[in-house]
């Protein structure tokens, strides 16, 4: 009777509207499914084009950073250079060593000496020179300018 009862029963549902598989559905078949809400291409768009500015800014910020501080160390070698080729013209009486310090005058007459003695150091032939700088001189025979006087120009 059972089996009777079984062949009897018409499905109400159209069978082009079930499937065997509800997993593979693109759309929720049944109460419990998860809640699927098409989304608007626009916000999502919107959103990953502010994210992209936002990043690409702080990126190129940092760039632009890492370029002033390239320019800034550029221009101190570029110093150092125009120092180095002042202190090279001036007359010198000895060798100098890397990693001493030595005193930079000018004489009357505008040429540059490159002297061991201070300007503090000096007797009364010293009035005849004029202090510029106290330089050291580095490794790579650029000289490095320890201390200047504000009164004298390079």
């Amino acid at each position: 009777m059972s089996e009777q009862k079984e062949k009897d029963f018409i499905n109400p549902i159209d069978p082009d509207k079930i499937t065997e598989t509800p997993s593979t559905l693109l759309y929720p078949h049944h109460v419990g499914s998860a809640i699927v809400k098409p989304e608007d291409q626009g916000k999502l768009k919107g959103r990953a084009l502010s994210a992209m500015d936002q990043q690409t800014d702080q990126q190129l910020s940092q760039i632009y950073e890492q370029m002033q501080l390239l320019a800034q160390q550029a221009n101190k070698i570029q110093e150092r250079k125009a120092i180095s080729e002042r202190i090279y013209m001036a007359e010198m009486r000895f060798e100098p060593l890397i990693s001493h310090v030595y005193h930079l005058y000018t004489r009357d007459n505008s040429s540059y000496l490159l002297s061991m003695v201070a300007p503090e150091q000096w007797g009364r032939s010293g009035s005849k020179l004029t202090f510029v700088a106290t330089v050291k001189l580095l490794a790579d025979h650029t000289w490095e300018v320890l201390k200047k006087n504000p009164e004298v120009e390079f």
